[in-house]
């Protein structure tokens, strides 16, 4: 019973801190305010600028994607490369 409940205790802490940057976006900008809901809002803006007009005649203001990683977006993808080491 204790290593059911340590396991589920794991898989729990691992869930959310995974879920965390996820449910925050992957793009560099934040729209916030009343109409978006939580403190982190609607992040799926790649510019300022697109932002910007987003909140354009409504109560909310931009600022930068906490969780975002420019380094992160610009690493290759490798994915389809072969596993195989000669």
């Amino acid at each position: 019973m204790r290593m059911a409940l340590l396991a589920l205790m794991a898989g729990s802490a691992a869930s959310a801190m995974a879920a965390m940057p996820a449910a925050a976006g992957g793009s560099a900008y934040c729209i916030k305010g009343c109409d978006y809901g939580g403190s982190v809002g609607d992040c799926s803006f790649a510019s300022y600028q697109q932002c910007q007009a987003t909140a354009a005649g409504r109560d909310a203001w931009c600022a930068a994607n906490p969780f975002f990683s420019a380094r992160a977006e610009m690493q290759p993808d490798r994915s389809h490369q072969s596993k195989r080491r000669f």
